[in-house]
């Protein structure tokens, strides 16, 4: 199993979702985050004064998927987040040893 960690433009997140339940993706975690990576931010101008915004929104995924699908999701992520202007944001890729559904105690990939 793959746990695939995802950052991406808020913007593109409904799109992202309907890619991934397309190709079978039964479940996700998302977050409202913030961070910075190559644009380190920017400045803006609020009621006529200059201020840096150095932390950018970006929204989280978390999934865990069996390892034979880890990059078909991978490639539908970043084929649908992509823009190809600066901030489009990261994917890793994570082995994951074990997997449990509280519900039913299913195990591993069961449980995903």
């Amino acid at each position: 199993m793959k746990l695939i960690i995802a950052t991406i433009k808020p913007f593109k997140l409904e799109e992202v979702r309907e890619a991934l339940t397309a190709i079978g993706v039964r479940g996700m975690m998302v977050t409202e985050i913030k961070g910075f990576g190559s644009q380190s931010g920017h400045t803006e101008i609020y009621r006529g004064a200059e201020y840096a915004v150095n932390f950018v929104p970006k929204v989280k995924l978390e999934i865990v998927v069996a390892s034979a699908m880890a990059e078909q999701v991978v490639d539908t992520i970043a084929s649908t987040a992509k823009t190809d202007k600066i901030g489009d944001g990261k994917i890793f890729t994570l082995d994951v040893q074990s997997a449990l559904r509280v519900r039913t105690g299913e195990l591993n990939d069961d449980a995903i």
